[in-house]
């Protein structure tokens, strides 16, 4: 038995990244899935090659229409909605506020918050209907702190956070779960997107990568995307019943502060001024 047979999910930003590999888990344990991505090749192909239990729906996150279609989509093909995966997103201007367009604000609003609040919108009649249903939205640890990314993406992750309790707390009535899930630095095609790469040329430079992400936590890995799968299947199944309105940090520990090393490496060159 899988930990999500008979559920139907709908996963956005399913075509790669955090949502591929979610979409990949949740069918391996008994899911059906609704793909919702705007990479209609991507998205499409991942779709037929996990057969009879997914399908593709073009989803632009920021439209109502898009995704109320796709949440209809899984009702009409599947029967139902157990799971609602707010997964999509994009990096943002990396610049100072006064650069910043209003234009790119606004664009990295609508992806990483407006896009959540239409999930939940639209997933909330339908679970609370069944009297059940889990909602998942991917936040980030740069909502929690500064420092780890951009003012835009910064601060519509930690809008997400609280637009997550918020829900929680109305739908919890309906036996409907809402949590969220903060990962830290992901080696995604979020990077490739930003860099305007081919996904040719980021194949070759994700080596590298990795080598570097291994470096920002105390577990010396890069944090992988199968990562913050297992966590979203964990948040999907009903092992995580009584979980509602939490923000899970799955980060290695990036944002608990300084690792051993590298507080021993400061307090030594502070001891060596106070010493000399």
């Amino acid at each position: 038995m899988g930990r999500l047979d008979n559920k139907v999910a709908v996963i956005t930003g399913a075509a790669d990244g955090i949502g591929e590999a979610s979409a990949r888990l949740f069918v391996e344990e008994g899911a059906s899935v609704v793909l919702a991505d705007i990479d209609d090749e991507k998205g499409g192909a991942v779709a037929r090659e996990l057969g009879k239990k997914a399908v593709y729906s073009h989803t632009d996150v920021a439209k109502a229409a898009d995704v109320k279609s796709a949440v209809d989509l899984a009702v009409r093909h599947f029967g139902r909605l157990d799971c609602m995966f707010n997964n999509a997103g994009a990096g943002g201007y990396l610049g100072q506020v006064e650069d910043l367009a209003v234009e790119e604000f606004d664009r990295i609003l609508a992806l990483i918050l407006r896009g959540p609040f239409l999930g939940i919108k639209y997933a909330a009649p339908i679970m609370k209907k069944q009297g059940s249903g889990s909602i998942i939205s991917t936040a980030s640890c740069a909502g929690m702190r500064t420092g780890d990314s951009d003012v835009s993406y910064a601060t519509a992750k930690a809008g997400l956070i609280h637009l997550t309790r918020f829900a929680a707390m109305e739908l919890g009535e309906s036996g409907v779960r809402v949590n969220c899930i903060s990962p830290g630095w992901v080696v995604t095609d979020t990077f490739r997107k930003a860099a305007h790469l081919s996904r040719e040329q980021y194949a070759g430079k994700i080596p590298a990568l990795k080598k570097c992400f291994a470096t920002f936590q105390p577990i010396r890995r890069a944090e992988l995307p199968i990562d913050v799968a297992r966590v979203a299947l964990w948040l999907a199944s009903d092992d995580s019943g009584f979980v509602n309105g939490h923000n899970l940090v799955v980060d290695g520990g990036l944002t608990n502060g300084k690792t051993w090393t590298q507080l021993l490496a400061d307090m030594t060159e502070v001891g060596k001024i106070l010493m000399s």
